[in-house]
């Protein structure tokens, strides 16, 4: 009862007391959740750490690899000259400029004029400022048998390439890992381990360059828990700290195992000076099998959260000072309703201007291609909100065009991120790829990389050859796309209105998981035939009684376009009214993107059609100087046009005998020569090594030439001189196609 009465007497004390004890109650609690988020956040940040710390040591040694694979041709091209070997390792050293060293290392007697044991080393000089300050030395010796060093044992008995454990190099007086990789004769044998050096030092520099927080570290580990590199610490407790959370990882326990997140494994440990730490590390996926760890401490991640504990007290006043902010904010609710009224305007307007910008990122001028005759192509995207989540683009190169449709998961501005961001890895791994498998196995590997929100693409991928309808593709997961044959004049042969699908794999959708293996399925386009690419957007359309739009009526709006003959616009069109009407007042459940594309080759009567056989020898250029020079003056051609065309197809031909079959063996080369009075086509058929000139990057011919890469200046001239290039691989045979055009 006195109770009651001090409380009726004493209302907005006991309000204060009430606020006073809630507020208490919150502050204990917003800090132990900060806790538990913050420790969530570490863990965030620490996976992120590691996978942009992986990411970027990977890329070193990938490139590294790579400078290694794109310089072994150029060696064994030279590999008569053993002296070219020193340039060979200088050039790969120049190629990469985080590599220590570069060496060939030759089985024993591989050269017997060079002594038992012939080894080109190109290093770095050691302590020069200059990074371009090459040595180059021939370091076997009877004294020094590198057969028996343990890398080029592990190699030889490997008989594939690795990467080292960390050891002393003594010419470059550094501590280095390396990569080895054996190099084959035409028999098979070894002949010469390529060894490339990384330094450890510039590992542990590119590891610890940015930390998640000032006194985080990051170390590299080998698969068996040696240190490989770690940042460079002036106090040895320091040091012997390092070497403890080693031997706890190597151990696979510590003092407390915290948990086992997706990439990760967490430890629990204190420093010599009792401060407690929490240890993040993983292991590489694929080759190296290496080991990398964060550590961080627990004073800098919740040193502002344990302040913010010992203010508490001061909060507590403040929050007596709630009623009067409530007060307060019934005053300023006019001004936050204008300013959300604001926002709201802003965001709508940042939208628009998302939407400007997808849609210029899609092809907008059509006909794409007006100089054409072989082609007919036209695509819309219409978005279910300011943004959409569907792609399409297509672009041509070397006679070849390349075509993709995808539908990301979701809708509205993610998705719509994601879809640029495939849009341009489309364009970047097709620019020097023809194969769409590897193209989608490039963009896949690429998009599954951090890929946190789990978004993932149907994407289908085309390369049409326009000069065979040759039609390659790959199938991540998307519909099938139509084919609709040339329908004929005759309404009751209507055996020739072909409408079918595609017969695609579908293959797993892009960025589900990294290991995906795609591949590449072919067919062939007839003359007049039209491919038609669609999203789900349209068969999954919905009218207000959520019915499906359906295949069966595309199939059928499909069958009608054939009948009237439509143009791919025609077509396009003509769907997307169907669809509209059929709709109605519906609001649009998904984005639908739609492309055709027409292939329309035309046939000239040939005013001229030769072919010549020779084998792969060089007294056999004389023979075909005179057949091309004989085809040539038969069309009539001025004087100095017919030296360019006959000083392409001579420098083509002149590649395939040096370089189509192994020396020493003997395979025939056909020349095909054809002219209808508009273009002259030289065709080149080998049955030879694969090989695609129109990859082959071009000879920069700014450099000098001590300074230019060896190669590349006759298919650069062959480019130069022809309109045109175009290269296909068909029943196991190389087919070269040179096109000149004589007139529009």
């Amino acid at each position: 009862m006195r109770l009651r009465n001090i409380v009726k007497t004493n209302i907005g004390l006991t309000v204060i007391i009430v606020a006073a004890i809630l507020l208490q109650g919150i502050s204990a609690f917003q800090y132990y959740y900060t806790r538990s988020l913050l420790a969530e956040e570490l863990e965030k940040r620490a996976e992120s750490e590691i996978t942009t710390k992986v990411v970027i040591v990977k890329n070193a040694l990938n490139m590294a690899e790579n400078s290694l694979n794109g310089h072994l041709w150029d060696m064994k091209r030279n590999i008569a000259y053993p002296d070219s070997m020193y340039g060979v390792a200088e050039w790969v050293l120049r190629s990469h400029p985080n590599l220590r060293g570069c060496a060939i290392a030759f089985v024993p007697d591989f050269y017997p004029e060079k002594g038992r044991f012939f080894k080109p080393y190109a290093f770095r000089k050691p302590g020069s400022q200059n990074n371009e300050d090459f040595v180059v030395k021939q370091v076997g010796a009877s004294g020094y048998d590198y057969t028996k060093t343990g890398f080029y044992k592990v190699a030889e008995s490997r008989n594939t390439p690795f990467w080292s454990y960390p050891y002393y190099n003594d010419v470059t007086d550094s501590r280095v890992v390396t990569y080895c990789s054996p190099i084959h004769h035409t028999t098979n044998d070894i002949m010469a381990m390529f060894c490339l050096d990384i330094d450890v030092e510039w590992l542990g520099d590119t590891l610890n360059y940015r930390h998640i927080y000032p006194s985080s570290y990051n170390f590299l580990l080998t698969e068996t828990g040696q240190l490989i590199a770690g940042p460079k610490f002036s106090s040895e407790k320091k040091r012997l700290e390092m070497e403890h959370i080693i031997q706890l990882i190597n151990d696979s326990t510590g003092e407390k195992s915290l948990s086992n997140s997706g990439r990760s494994t967490i430890f629990s440990m204190k420093d010599a000076d009792g401060d407690e730490g929490i240890v993040f590390y993983a292991k590489f996926k694929g080759q190296p099998r290496w080991q990398i760890a964060v550590v961080c401490y627990e004073k800098e991640v919740y040193g502002k959260l344990r302040m913010m504990r010992r203010t508490i007290g001061i909060l507590n006043l403040l929050g007596l000072l709630v009623l009067g902010l409530i007060i307060a904010r019934f005053a300023k609710n006019t001004r936050k309703l204008q300013k959300a009224n604001m926002e709201k305007e802003r965001i709508s307007s940042e939208l628009r201007i998302a939407t400007n910008i997808q849609k210029e990122m899609l092809p907008k001028t059509f006909p794409p291609y007006p100089e054409r005759d072989d082609l007919d192509i036209y695509g819309m995207l219409i978005p279910a909100r300011e943004v959409g989540g569907d792609l399409y683009d297509f672009f041509l190169r070397d006679e070849k065009l390349f075509f993709c449709i995808g539908d990301v998961s979701g809708k509205g501005v993610p998705a719509a991120m994601v879809m640029a961001v495939i849009h341009s890895m489309f364009r970047m791994a097709s620019a020097h790829e023809n194969n769409p498998a590897r193209i989608m196995q490039t963009i896949n590997e690429t998009s599954c990389e951090g890929n946190e929100s789990n978004m993932f693409v149907t994407l289908f991928i085309g390369v049409l050859d326009l000069p065979t309808g040759h039609l390659r593709y790959c199938d991540a997961g998307h519909d099938a796309p139509f084919i609709v044959s040339k329908y004929a004049a005759n309404k009751e042969a209507d055996a020739n209105c072909h409408l079918s699908i595609v017969d695609s794999k579908a293959h797993l959708p892009v960025g589900v998981f990294d290991d995906v293996k795609y591949g590449m399925q072919e067919t062939r386009l007839q003359p007049d035939s039209t491919i038609f690419l669609y999203t789900d957007g349209l068969t999954e359309a919905k009218n207000e009684e959520h019915k499906q739009f359906g295949l069966q009526r595309t199939e059928k709006v499909l069958t009608c376009c054939a009948e009237e003959q439509l143009t791919p616009q025609q077509i396009l069109e003509k769907i997307s009214q169907e669809v509209h009407q059929f709709v109605g007042k519906a609001e649009p459940s998904d984005d639908l993107t739609l492309l055709a594309i027409r292939y329309t080759p035309k046939q000239y009567e040939s005013t001229i059609a030769e072919t010549l056989t020779i084998k792969n020898d060089v007294h056999e250029v004389t023979r075909f100087s005179s057949f091309i020079k004989s085809a040539i003056e038969k069309i009539g051609i001025e004087k100095s046009l017919a030296r360019q065309l006959r000083l392409a197809v001579e420098e083509a031909v002149v590649n395939v005998i040096d370089y189509a079959y192994p020396i020493g063996s003997e395979g025939e080369i056909t020349i095909h020569v054809k002219s209808d009075g508009r273009t002259f086509r030289f065709q080149i058929i080998d049955a030879g090594v694969a090989f695609d000139p129109t990859m082959k990057e071009k000879a920069d011919t700014t450099l000098s030439a001590e300074d230019r890469q060896i190669g590349g200046l006759g298919i650069l001239l062959v480019r130069e001189l022809m309109d045109s290039i175009n290269y296909e691989r068909e029943d196991g045979k190389n087919i070269l196609t040179l096109i000149k055009k004589l007139k529009d």
